[in-house]
């Protein structure tokens, strides 16, 4: 009597050899991902190994010198980056990108906006219908905040937050774009271990709650040991292993030159 077995789950982003070429530089060489709905992936390796750059190709903000990008069986490899947002991508980045001229809320609303943009006559003659969309966007944003534990907050500048909270706030702006797949830059750079144990209680409790795929770039080995289902990890741009936390922490080639020779005995 055969035994059946269930089917892997389909891909949610497929990648294929992905390369990408400075002027004679290859930052990225012939990169390759399987994304699997609600997963947590890690992408780690040393400065210079290409994970910002594999973000930034995923995002639009780079255009690949060669290889796919598929999304949900789309093509999306030279779409624009506000398309590839609408499509389901959403991102933060390395270096903190808020609106610093705006408050909590406005940067807050102002990503919502951008998914829902009003027409330009309800907006210049101010029509019931456009009022109605700003208080529904205000609602959901201050929703939204209080997730975060930011709502207290809402009418401070952006750039008066202390670093942990314009992290969190970068997710929320993130966020506002309902993506499929949520890719975080570093989440955790500069935070201190109090506010690294709230992040990692905070990305879990987003997943569940917005249904979504992680991809996490992070230096902070104990976190990506801890929160991921997955790591991938790079050098000159290319994948040198990949597999579950424990295949990752035993792989010799990945103690010698990330982890540390001490992390076998971990």
């Amino acid at each position: 009597m055969s035994v059946e077995t269930n089917p892997p789950a389909p891909a949610l982003l497929e990648i294929r050899d992905l390369t990408k070429a400075f002027k004679g530089l290859t930052a990225v060489d012939q990169y390759h991902l399987n994304l699997i709905p609600w997963e947590i992936l890690g992408v780690i390796g040393p400065n210079g190994a290409g994970k910002t750059t594999i973000f930034n190709l995923m995002t639009g903000h780079l255009r690949a010198s060669r290889g796919r990008i598929v999304l949900k069986g789309r093509d999306i490899t030279y779409l624009p980056p506000e398309k590839i947002a609408r499509l389901g991508i959403g991102r933060t980045f390395q270096n903190i990108r808020l609106f610093s001229s705006m408050t909590v809320l406005e940067n807050a609303i102002t990503a919502r906006q951008l998914r829902e943009p009003s027409g330009l006559v309800e907006t210049i003659l101010t029509l019931p219908s456009f009022s109605r969309r700003e208080q529904r966007l205000r609602a959901a944003a201050m929703e939204e905040l209080a997730f975060f534990n930011l709502a207290d907050k809402a009418n401070t500048p952006s750039t008066a937050l202390p670093y942990g909270d314009q992290r969190r706030l970068e997710i929320v702006r993130a966020l506002a774009l309902r993506p499929t797949i949520l890719l975080l830059d570093e989440p955790m750079a500069g935070m201190n271990l109090q506010e690294v144990a709230q992040m990692v209680a905070w990305i879990r409790r987003i997943r569940s709650q917005f249904n979504l795929t992680i991809v996490i770039v992070e230096h902070n080995m104990p976190v990506v040991m801890e929160l991921c289902d997955r790591i991938q990890v790079l050098n000159h741009g290319q994948v040198i292993a990949e597999g579950a936390p424990a295949q990752i922490r035993n792989d010799p080639r990945v103690i010698e030159s990330y982890l540390g020779k001490t992390a076998q005995r971990a």
